[in-house]
């Protein structure tokens, strides 16, 4: 007797904590598209979360992969905006072992100045953005 209700207690309990957890498989999924790789390593994109901001520029999460990455050069992982009518960038926070560990403190719009990897990146969000495939959930710029 005492074990049935131990077993409809304990049942009982399991499902309202699996109910009280939300499932995020959306922050969980991601799709990284590569940009073509240059002699300092491959800058990716995540086409899963790319958000369109209040000001019309659109947010990104991005990863920088050394080439010959050890425990001293690790991938850094960036929050990023892109304004594609301007091909200009801003990195909004960075981190090592997820994203917006460090947020930045300078929010200037930045030119790529050449880089290929972020001129990669602006190029191909700015396509996918055209098509109007990406999130339309505005996110402000204090959101980080």
């Amino acid at each position: 007797m005492n074990l049935i209700i131990i077993r409809k207690f304990v049942t009982t309990f399991l499902v309202l904590l699996a109910l009280s957890y939300p499932l995020i498989t959306d922050a969980l999924t991601s799709d990284w598209i590569p940009v073509p790789k240059n002699q300092y390593g491959e800058q990716l994109w995540d086409k899963n979360n790319v958000k369109k901001n209040q000001d019309g520029s659109i947010r990104i999460f991005s990863k920088f992969i050394p080439k010959g990455s050890s425990n001293i050069t690790q991938n850094i992982l960036y929050t990023m905006d892109i304004d594609c009518a301007e091909t200009s960038f801003r990195d909004i926070a960075v981190g090592y072992q997820e994203f917006n560990e460090f947020k930045n403190n300078d929010l200037e719009w930045k030119d790529p100045n050449g880089d290929e990897l972020i001129l990669g990146v602006i190029g191909q969000v700015c396509a996918y953005g055209e098509g109007g495939t990406f999130d339309t959930d505005s996110v402000n710029i204090d959101e980080a």
